[in-house]
């Protein structure tokens, strides 16, 4: 039973439900599925607002809360409900709930269900109708409360939180423990509370967390889930004061971001967007509703339909590409089954320099490219390719003219300029910058044809900058810059595909990922942990925005390169190295993957991922095996690769249904899995070996 329902919406599998507390008018939000609504128990929990936030000049909540979460003061106690209205659009449906404050702030809590999805965009906009300035501390995007509402106690030992973990070269490791090893049981008096705040500071949001958040209810097998759309500094909360349990997060708060908003009387402010899902049918399925929305407003160039292969000569040159080697690796390349061709990093330093301190001048070195970086474009064009090019745009290196000559267009903090090692950061608050970066950056594209735009990152702002009311909130405000600039190459230059690259990773969060094509999963280019990581992503961001690196070597065995090719069909092929050197049976090889790939590239686009195998504890000395499925209607995709194991290793893999072997990569070797009734079985001969195979379960 639903104590204080206010209004329940049905929508697909999934029910929100809104509760409003008579007594004191907090107004909460649940989602459970719809075919477990009968389950939910009555308990005398408290409920928890589904906006929260921090007005300075409200006092600060009791249970010795400062310093550890900015939630449940006295200025979220003071909201009152308004208003709910449900509006029918041709995005979806979006319910809007209205709340004031003493302040004069009036608040809309915005919740979307789309029309093709299983999951709700949520947001939080907040206006200043007062006659004075007020200053928010904190901002919710969103909170989910009343977790797990199927148990009429606190379900020990029955609630889980997981999160995915992040470092350069080893994105994506999944973390589950119980909330009872993250010390989250509530006080014997409910006095104090129990909460974990966690997230990212700076300018690389995908940085030692990706921003998500899902608890368990392992009893009855629910999951709910949020991501965060947001290219700074991110927080989430899992809060417990008394039996139920609460996530939340958004914008990173005065405590965990250095983030303060001065709204001034008529302002407005929109929290960043979440995603979030609720679903009873596994975790997987949990991160498919979250990833699925993430194609909500995602306008790819039409002939990236298809998943088009491009080789990028980074892993072959290494910041020092040239005009002959280019056209050496064109001729070498497979011409019908590639399709971009991708000068990535140092075609602009200064001689005797190195690719990572000459970012910000932007004029090719007329050593490497004689003729200028046209001349190079025109010339891989006539080999059958589309050429494409790398910047580091928002950062200026130390070898640059410019980085001492523009210092007040950069960001500062404390008044100095903000240098990290060798960068500084353009402020892209300012229109100049703007107006300097479409000259280097448009105009060179537009000048040399590029088709492709390779957009690197690599090193975060930190804790923010001058010129706004809070250091967070001036990084906010330069971050949304990055993205206007982001949006003016799009529309200048409409049919260019971009790719969203941070350090490999660092910024593989949606409402990036929603002004690129793709992404670039990892900097592991050339590791065998590439098959994990590349699964990983599986449950974060779209399979089809996952460029994925296969270096082929001239002294790779057959085994390797194999090896090597079939990660790629976690994702995005991106192909790299010494492709004029390999020999006949390697190129063979290569044929066969880009075959196959072309095959199964409509699986990768639209499929479900679900992956199987152990937990791999070490990433870079794997141990075990691992399979990803992908299904997409009768065909299923699987892709199955073993590290280090015991020679008499045994693989069976359950199938849903009765299959054949439609095509296998490779396409001859000494040992191939095989279909017996419901299960895939592979007896693989040795460690780090791999195959790929196209199944159908139609017939």
């Amino acid at each position: 039973m639903i104590r204080h329902l206010l209004a329940h919406q049905r929508f697909d599998d999934t029910t929100v439900v809104y509760q409003l507390n008579p007594e004191d008018g907090t107004c909460g939000l649940l989602l459970v599925p719809r075919d477990m609504e009968a389950r939910i128990c009555d308990h005398e929990s408290a409920l928890d607002s589904l906006v929260h936030l921090k007005v300075i000049g409200d006092d600060y909540a009791e249970g010795f809360s400062q310093g550890r979460t900015l939630r449940n003061g006295p200025s979220v106690k003071a909201l009152t409900f308004q208003e709910q209205v449900v509006e029918n659009l041709e995005s979806g449906t979006l319910i809007r709930t209205f709340l004031s404050h003493p302040s004069g702030l009036h608040l809309e809590h915005r919740l979307l269900n789309p029309s093709h999805g299983q999951g709700f965009l949520v947001e939080t906009l907040v206006e200043n109708r007062s006659g004075e300035k007020v200053t928010l501390e904190m901002l919710s995007s969103f909170s989910l409360g009343g977790l797990s509402p199927f148990h009429p106690d606190g379900a020990p030992e029955q609630l889980f939180a997981h999160r995915f973990l992040s470092t350069w070269s080893s994105e994506g490791r999944h973390e589950v423990r119980s909330l009872e090893e993250h010390h989250l049981e509530p006080s014997w008096s409910h006095h104090s509370f129990q909460n974990l705040r966690f997230g990212q500071v700076g300018s690389m949001p995908v940085r030692g967390t990706f921003p998500f958040a899902a608890i368990e209810d392992r009893q009855t097998g629910v999951f709910w889930g949020a991501q965060l759309a947001h290219p700074g500094s991110w927080q989430m909360e899992i809060f417990r004061r008394d039996e139920k349990v609460v996530l939340s997060g958004g914008q990173a708060d005065r405590e965990f971001g250095h983030w303060m908003k001065d709204l001034e009387p008529g302002q407005s402010f929109i929290s960043p967007r979440a995603h979030l899902a609720c679903s009873n049918l596994g975790f997987e399925d949990l991160c498919h509703r979250l990833t699925h929305l993430h194609r909500e407003g995602w306008q790819p160039p039409s002939r990236e339909e298809s998943l088009p292969v491009q080789f990028n000569e980074w892993c072959t040159t290494w910041g020092h590409p040239q005009h002959d080697r280019l056209l050496q690796l064109a001729a070498a390349l497979p011409q019908a089954a590639i399709r971009y061709l991708i000068i990535d990093a140092g075609w602009y330093k200064k001689d005797g320099t190195e690719w990572w301190c000459g970012q910000g001048d932007w004029r090719p070195n007329s050593g490497l490219f004689p003729d200028g970086l046209q001349s190079t474009a025109d010339a891989i064009r006539q080999l059958g390719f589309e050429p494409g090019i790398w910047f580091e745009l928002e950062v200026v290196g130390r070898n640059s003219d410019i980085f001492e000559s523009h210092v007040e267009h950069f960001l500062h903090r404390d008044g100095v300029p903000i240098t990290t090692h060798n960068k500084r950061f353009w402020d892209f608050r300012d229109p100049w910058v703007h107006e300097y970066l479409e000259e280097k950056v448009i105009g060179l594209i537009q000048d040399c044809g590029f088709r492709y735009l390779k957009i690197d990152y690599n090193e975060t702002i930190g804790i923010g900058c001058d010129g706004a009311e809070s250091l967070g909130e001036g990084l906010r405000q330069h971050l949304d810059g990055v993205q206007d600039f982001w949006r003016r190459i799009r529309e200048s230059c409409p049919e260019l595909v971009i790719e969203n690259c941070s350090s490999g990773g660092h910024r593989l969060e949606p409402s990036m990922q929603s002004l690129a094509s793709l992404g670039s999963f990892s900097d592991a280019h050339e590791s065998v942990e590439i098959p994990l990581i590349a699964a990983n992503l599986h449950r974060l961001i779209l399979p089809h925005q996952s460029g994925v690196w296969a270096v082929l070597k001239a002294d790779d065995s057959p085994q390797r390169i194999t090896y090597s090719l079939a990660a790629t069909f976690l994702g995005r092929m991106v192909l790299s190295g010494e492709m004029e050197s390999l020999d006949e049976e390697q190129r063979s090889i290569l044929h066969e993957a880009l075959e196959l790939y072309e095959e199964v590239s409509p699986i990768i686009d639209q499929g479900f991922s679900r992956r199987h195998g152990p937990t791999i504890l070490s990433f870079r000395h794997p141990k075990g095996w691992q399979a990803v499925v992908r299904s997409a209607g009768s065909r299923h995709l699987v892709v199955l690769h073993t590290f280090e194991i015991d020679e008499a290793l045994t693989l069976n893999l359950p199938l849903s249904e009765r299959s054949k072997i439609l095509r296998q990569f490779p396409e001859q070797a000494e040992s191939m899995p095989f279909v017996e009734g419901h299960e895939l079985r592979w007896k693989p001969s040795n460690s780090f070996r791999a195959c790929v195979l196209l199944l159908d379960s139609g017939t």
